[in-house]
This record gives C-alpha cells, structure tokens and sequence, in this order.
C-alpha cells in the first residue's frame, strides 16, 4: 500500500477519468486534483466588529486557503481576487480516503487534509493528532465541509456543474448564530495545450 504521507500530483486527465458526478469521497478527490484559477468574493456579512480585520484561528484543518483578513473601515464589506492554486491527492491509507493538498502559485506553504472513515477530516494522518471539522458527501454529489473554531463555525461546501468548474461558498456563523464572513469562488481548470505540430511534419494518413 501507498505510503498516506507521499503526495501524488493530480491531473486534468486523472480528473476526467473519475466517475461524474462524483458518487462518492474517492472519485470527488480525484476530480479536484489538479491546476485551476480561482476567482473569490469575500464579504463580511455581519457587524460583528470581531469578524474585521482578522484571520481564522490558526491550525484550521481544511484544503484551501484560510480567509485573508478584510480591513475594518466603511468600504471593507467585499473584496474580489484571483490566484492559481495546483491541488494534489494524498493516497489513502488504513481506513481513510486520503486527501488533498493545496499549494497558491507564488507561495511556499503547502495545506494539506486527510479524510477519514468516521466522517472526520484534518490536518493530521491520525484524526486525533490535531484539529478536525467533519465532512459530508451528498447524494448530489457536492460536499459539505464543517469546522468548529471556538466559538465560531465555518461551513463550506464544494461543488462541480463540470468536470473543469468547480463552486465553493464559505459562510463563517459567530456565536450568538450571527453571519460573520462569508466567500463564493469560482475555480476553472487549467487543461494544458496540446503540443504545437512540428514544422514539416505531415498527419498520418489513413490505410486505404
């Protein structure tokens, strides 16, 4: 078996090859390996002044990005960016599903996250080694992601209208049920380009 701490680069064609929609944990990771362009709206939804000008808690078991921090003043309610992220799948050992990992182009840090049997999902190969938020795969095939940050919960869920576009929408809940901060992303695969002919070279002809 595939040792869980080797990362294996997803491909546009590894993706295209899982079963769509995905039908379950296994096939989804497939399909988000690989690289896309993201583009993110960040909104701060409540007027919990907790909420602006911070970043999530550290050590935030999750596949993506954590939330960068919007500015407290009076415009500071939304902000759009673009990033190129490269998705890997981390192989699956003992009774989980492996994983994924995430790396932003022009960054060194890579985050990574092992899903497992229970229905947990982390950081850690050992569900118990740190961190956890809970995962659901539904029957639509999108997935539900939930983690719990003190006093706060960040809900996520993923999902493909096509093998090459994926949707993620974020939504932070304050204690006292208030919204906090809120994101939606759409993410396009980048499909490498087929190599240009060489010159004088001639397509083989069919037999007659």
């Amino acid at each position: 078996m595939t040792d869980a701490s080797v990362t294996t680069n997803g491909t546009p064609e590894s993706g295209a090859a899982a079963s769509f929609p995905p039908t379950n944990l296994g096939a989804f990771l497939q399909v988000c390996a690989g690289d896309w362009m993201s583009l993110r709206s960040r909104f701060l939804l409540g007027s919990d002044q907790d909420a602006r000008g911070q970043a999530p808690p550290s050590g935030e078991p999750h596949p993506q990005a954590g939330e960068p921090p919007i500015e407290a003043d009076d415009n500071s309610w939304h902000a759009s960016e673009r990033a190129e992220l490269t998705m890997g799948l981390l192989a699956a050992n003992g009774d989980g599903h492996g994983g994924l990992t995430m790396q932003v182009k022009g960054e060194t840090a890579v985050q990574q996250a092992y899903f497992h049997a229970d229905g947990r999902f982390g950081s850690h190969l050992d569900p118990d080694a740190g961190p956890t938020g809970t995962w659901t795969l539904w029957p639509d095939g999108s997935l539900d992601l939930v983690i719990e940050l003190g006093d706060r919960q960040l809900r996520e869920r993923i999902w493909f209208t096509k093998p090459n576009l994926r949707l993620r929408s974020t939504v932070e809940q304050l204690a006292g049920g208030s919204p906090g901060r809120a994101s939606f992303s759409s993410e396009i695969r980048r499909v490498p380009r087929p190599p240009a002919p060489t010159p004088g070279s001639q397509s083989p002809r069919s037999p007659n």
